[in-house]
């Protein structure tokens, strides 16, 4: 990535606010991680899961104060998932809105991420009125999200959206968005191993079948960053040269980019890992090369 720093837009992200007495409990018991004790200088990742523990939506949530809860996710999926947890609000004390007229989303990289910020992804920064939180790396370019009211001015250098969509491949963290709705387990995107699940919380949708996932050894799929030859899409299938007529994975996130290429994160079948280079590809004949993770896996799969 050279030295692409600086700040964009990122307006393919929104904003959902829950506010009142029982936010935090409320989607403590509908996400795959702990709401409830979320320290004030902490973010989480997350997941909303079906009852089949297939992923509607993922989040990067934090408290800017015991009653309010912020989660930022894929606008594409935004009101579908807002209509979902209204679903279960019940008798609880919260009500939940989208303010992302209010709120802008922006990706730091690079210099533009405060060097006050704690060296572990997911610590929130708050100043005045911009939250900030910090990311998973991409190579050795920090990353951040910064949630700050419409119209606030860019206070550093302008960043091309195309190299925030290239970090956010390279880190090998995926979001979930409407071309990959219900197509993965949180183990599929690696989400155990980058703090988005948490295994000692109480029950929420779909808890059973991520539970039985890691603990019995029936996860067979796992993300991993790729490069390829042509443009590739998100929610594409990937086929490999040993057993064409079965998909042995689908594409979770992509990037086009005009420097380095294209780029993807590609959920495969652990079989796949073992094919030769240039055998993995998808239905369209785009070529894929397979790269190591950014970070470590859990061994207890």
């Amino acid at each position: 990535m050279s030295n692409a720093q600086g700040a964009c837009a990122l307006p393919h992200l929104g904003v959902i606010h829950a506010q009142g007495v029982d936010a935090a409990n409320f989607l403590h018991n509908q996400l795959s991680n702990d709401f409830l004790l979320l320290p004030p200088d902490q973010a989480r990742l997350a997941a909303f899961c079906n009852a089949k523990g297939r992923m509607q939506a993922s989040f990067i949530g934090f408290k800017t104060s015991p009653e309010d809860v912020w989660l930022v996710l894929r606008q594409d999926l935004l009101a579908q998932t807002l209509k979902r947890l209204r679903m279960f609000v019940l008798r609880a004390k919260v009500v939940l809105n989208d303010v992302s007229e209010k709120y802008e989303v922006r990706g730091l990289l690079g210099s533009a991420v405060p060097a006050s910020f704690a060296a572990a992804p997911c610590y929130l920064y708050m100043q005045d009125t911009a939250w900030t939180v910090r990311l998973y790396p991409a190579q050795t370019h920090g990353r951040a999200l910064q949630i700050v009211p419409v119209g606030t001015a860019l206070s550093v250098p302008a960043l091309p959206l195309q190299d925030w969509m290239l970090s956010e491949v390279l880190s090998g963290v995926a979001d979930v968005q409407a071309a990959t709705f219900e197509a993965f387990v949180p183990q599929m995107l690696n989400y155990e191993s980058v703090g988005g699940v948490n295994f000692q919380k109480g029950c929420y949708p779909g808890q059973e079948v991520v539970a039985r996932s890691q603990f019995r050894g029936t996860l067979k799929r796992r993300a991993y960053p790729a490069s390829s030859t042509a443009a590739l899409q998100a929610g594409e299938e990937v086929f490999s040269a040993s057993d064409p007529s079965q998909p042995s994975g689908i594409i979770a996130q992509t990037c086009h980019h005009t420097v380095h290429g294209h780029w993807a994160l590609v959920c495969l079948q652990n079989s796949a890992l073992e094919e030769t280079a240039g055998a993995l590809r998808t239905a369209q004949g785009a070529n894929l090369g397979l790269h190591a993770l950014p970070y470590t896996l859990r061994d207890d799969i």
